[in-house]
């Protein structure tokens, strides 16, 4: 989703990292791949980050639109729509000799913790290293100084979405959620091809975009509350989802909206989709029907809208978009065989900022006591910790007793949403586990009965 105007247009079904027709650069983009491996261990000099002024922001967003291989320079319309909407105290630039080669930004984001409690993060978005300078510690400068601003403004977490896999892990962020899409093929789905509507006595209702600009920030907030892993929403989101106020280089096809009420009349979810007309050479149709969002704060209304978008006339295949590996869509279908599986891969990556006040916001499934020590090689999340949890709360408190678990902070931010097993970490060898039987106390402790899911690129 995006605080200014999206980089690009959205991405056709399957393009980008997770694939899926939704929009693929979010608030910005994700962190470009050409983004420095290693800091070079003699970078110093004049190479070094500066927060961005409104005059720098055309170079700056040339040098952004270099690193996502975009076209690289902007037209004067596309700065005039993107310019009112940044936060230019949170944006970094690397200039050499005048010219911005290092781009950097965050902004303020909620993160759904286990439980439904919203935690305070800083979401870092927008970073590339031009291919002229990589490898000379560029990367490194902005997220240090970011890191520690964030901890200073009070931000339990940093997130991102990872272009990359190998390149974050040293900045102590982990994989903390992953989504699957699914692509249907209705033909072999065994769905009942009479089916006109829910059978509880709800309906679905085709809307526009101004009615989803309405109703949907308050569904999705609804849902955000009792779904972990899923991130806030503002106004411009909900402007790019619907088309409203987008740049000149953004082609734009209008999607449907569809809205499920329930048999009182109360908005419970919704769904934007688009579809391609396919047909081939003996006239017969092959549409393919693409989820961009789907959101629901009740079992009945997901199970709706699934329906309903398995149902449309003409339409041959569905594509799910970015959904969590334990959606209900495959298991909907009287025969599963019929979803398959189009991508599976990380999503929203977590780095812990402060772990007490990280680990006393998340909900826990027993009760129980872990002594965690910490590493952290960039400083504000190491130590040793006592975790006292249980169903009706936690406490936690730096600590000398001995550890039961040994991890790294990018480890922990692996697990924060109930989304990894520490024993499996422990296998792998990258959790130690001094005393014996810990790790299976702590998959107890930190364990969650649905997938974590983050909805959003940002």
């Amino acid at each position: 989703m995006t605080a200014g105007p999206p980089l690009s247009a959205p991405a056709p079904p399957g393009a980008g990292r997770a694939g899926g027709g939704k929009p693929r650069c979010g608030r910005g983009g994700r962190v470009s791949s050409v983004a420095a491996m290693t800091p070079h261990p003699t970078a110093s000099g004049p190479l070094a980050p500066r927060v961005l002024t409104e005059d720098d922001y055309p170079d700056w967003l040339r040098a952004l639109r270099t690193g996502f291989l975009r076209p690289p320079t902007p037209s004067p319309e596309e700065i005039a729509v993107r310019l009112p909407y940044q936060d230019f105290p949170r944006m970094r630039g690397v200039f050499d000799e005048g010219r911005c080669v290092a781009t950097f930004r965050s902004f303020a984001q909620e993160v759904t913790a286990v439980g439904g409690a919203p935690v305070a993060a800083s979401a870092v978005t927008n970073v590339s290293v031009s291919p002229t300078h990589r490898r000379r510690g560029l990367l490194g400068r902005m997220m240090t100084a970011e890191l520690a601003e964030a901890r200073e403004r009070g931000d339990v977490l940093a997130t991102l979405i990872a272009a990359e896999y190998p390149i974050y892990g040293r900045f102590g962020f982990g994989p903390a959620t992953w989504c699957t899409e699914w692509k249907v093929d209705l033909r072999r789905a065994a769905l009942d091809p009479r089916w006109s509507g829910p059978e509880d006595g709800g309906r679905v209702v085709l809307v526009d975009g101004e009615a989803v600009r309405k109703l949907g920030p308050e569904l999705y907030d609804r849902a955000r509350a009792v779904r972990h892993g899923m991130v806030s929403r503002v106004v411009r989101d909900w402007e790019h989802l619907t088309g409203w106020n987008r740049g000149p280089d953004e082609p734009w096809t209008e999607p449907f909206h569809a809205v499920y009420r329930s048999a009182s009349g109360e908005a419970e979810g919704y769904v934007t989709y688009a579809a391609e007309g396919t047909w081939d050479e003996g006239r017969q149709p092959r549409n393919t029907l693409t989820v961009r969002d789907l959101i629901a704060v009740t079992p009945a209304a997901e199970r709706a809208l699934w329906r309903y978008v398995c149902s449309i006339d003409w339409v041959v295949f569905v594509r799910s978009g970015d959904r969590a590996p334990d959606d209900l869509l495959p298991m909907l279908l009287p025969d599963q065989r019929a979803a398959r599986v189009m991508t599976h891969a990380d999503m929203m990556w977590v780095r812990i900022l402060d772990v007490v006040r990280a680990l006393e916001a998340r909900a826990y499934r027993a009760e129980g006591s872990l002594v965690l020590e910490v590493r952290d090689a960039a400083g504000p999340a190491g130590g040793r910790f006592r975790l006292d949890a249980s169903p009706e709360g936690a406490a936690c408190a730096p600590t000398s007793a001995a550890a039961d678990l040994v991890l790294d902070v990018a480890e922990l931010g692996a697990l924060y949403l109930g989304d990894g097993s520490v024993s499996r970490l422990v296998a792998l060898g990258r959790v130690e586990e001094p005393v014996p039987g810990a790790a299976a106390r702590a998959d107890l402790l930190f364990g969650a009965s649905r997938r974590a899911w983050c909805p959003d690129v940002f």
